[in-house]
């Protein structure tokens, strides 16, 4: 097996939750667990950060991660999902893991996987985890997939565990309620571990504060630290990142990470060139201003379009798609009407029509033409732009890992 035929029979003989949906959500860690003692207890060999959240999980991750990378640490990292290539995923000190490693692992386990029916997800997570331990880094920060408590990571005790907040984002698995979404997020609370909870919500946060207590868990509430540090992140919503980022690193320094302030305050500004992170408010041309991000959720558009806002601009085009269980009633009244839109599908099975998508926007008085690929509704859009006009790229995440 080469790597592309290795990962071609990972994304198509194994559910996976981000191309397929529904069908890959697993109810239980057993698998995970089986896997775990396959491998002989990777995630036992190293220290770890468990980060779970609706929004700002992996801005955050990745600031983390520089951060320590500045003070000179070996550091794991752990996102999802992908933008271009399916080692983004799992890399170590900003650099993805070598072709090989993914090949040999797969090489050497793909019977266990198959006689176990192991998800897309589980194997990548036990590859993480194997690949850190082989390694040997001193700390890996671990983002949670898809809500926490039955995540395919949750089989980690991590040093601190963070959740940066709760918002409206895959119901159909998590609830219809920030109560049910908080409670399937805090499953990441382990007894004794801190917890910091990166925006005070205060209709969950009694729910958190009873969680940690009954596991005698303290627990840190980030927006109460006050902060004037920046990071090379753009977008003002990368606020809210930024201290929940310093309160966990102020809590591994009680666990002996030596972190000084001018490594702190370094690796806050170097966190692309540390980390290699894209798709966050990413700038892609300057004229005309050409924009993506990966904000998809109803949380996450409201910090998006309120950037795109304070955009100064003579036309705004904004090409737009999204995923087929999209909740678009709760995200189309933030979109601006005074825009002209280009719909689009990203090339996913999971993509909704061009078409459809169309038809919902218009409701909404979001008027443009629809494009069966993201590619053709870019060239569009520039072809129609001038030096003085702003392009958006965005709705989904698999719409920005087409542009960049």
């Amino acid at each position: 097996m080469n790597y592309k035929n290795t990962l071609d029979w990972m994304f198509s003989c194994l559910p996976m939750y981000q191309r397929q949906g529904r069908v890959a959500f697993k109810k239980n860690l057993t698998n995970s667990i089986l896997l775990s003692n396959q491998l002989h207890n990777p995630e036992n060999k190293f220290k770890t950060v468990h980060v779970a959240g609706t929004n700002g999980k992996g801005s955050t991750s990745h600031m983390i991660a520089s951060v320590l990378q500045e003070a000179g640490y070996k550091v794991g990292l752990y996102t999802s999902p992908h933008l271009k290539d399916f080692r983004e995923r799992i890399k170590i000190n900003g650099q993805p893991i070598k072709k090989m490693e993914v090949i040999n692992f797969i090489k050497k386990h793909k019977s266990f996987f198959e006689n176990h029916q192991l998800s897309f997800f589980e194997m990548t997570v036990g590859l993480a985890f194997n690949s850190f331990a082989k390694h040997k880094v001193d700390i890996a920060i671990i983002e949670v997939g898809l809500g926490g408590r039955l995540d395919s990571t949750n089989i980690i005790t991590p040093v601190v565990s963070v959740i940066t907040n709760i918002g409206f984002d895959h119901t159909q698995f998590l609830g219809e309620s920030l109560a049910e979404i908080a409670y399937e997020k805090a499953g990441i609370i382990k007894p004794n571990i801190p917890v910091i909870i990166g925006e005070n919500q205060i209709e969950i946060s009694d729910k958190f504060k009873k969680i940690t207590k009954k596991n005698n868990a303290p627990i840190y509430f980030a927006s109460e630290l006050q902060s004037n540090l920046k990071t090379d992140l753009k977008g003002s919503y990368q606020k809210h990142n930024i201290k929940t980022a310093i309160q966990t690193l102020q809590i591994l320094e009680k666990y002996n990470f030596i972190i000084s302030k001018n490594q702190l305050k370094k690796g806050l500004l170097k966190v692309v060139e540390n980390t290699g992170l894209m798709g966050r408010w990413q700038i892609l041309n300057q004229s005309p201003k050409i924009i993506c991000d990966t904000g998809h959720n109803k949380e996450g558009l409201q910090y998006v379009m309120q950037q795109l806002s304070e955009e100064n601009y003579r036309n705004l085009h904004i090409v737009f798609g999204v995923v087929n269980d999209k909740n678009l009633k709760s995200v189309l009244p933030l979109f601006p009407k005074n825009a002209i839109y280009y719909f689009c599908k990203p090339n996913i099975p999971r993509g909704l029509n061009e078409t459809k998508l169309q038809q919902e926007c218009e409701v909404y008085h979001l008027f443009g033409n629809s494009y069966s690929t993201v590619k053709n509704a870019l060239k569009s859009a520039k072809k129609n732009a001038n030096k003085n006009d702003v392009i958006f790229i965005g709705g989904s995440t698999f719409v920005v890992a087409e542009v960049v």
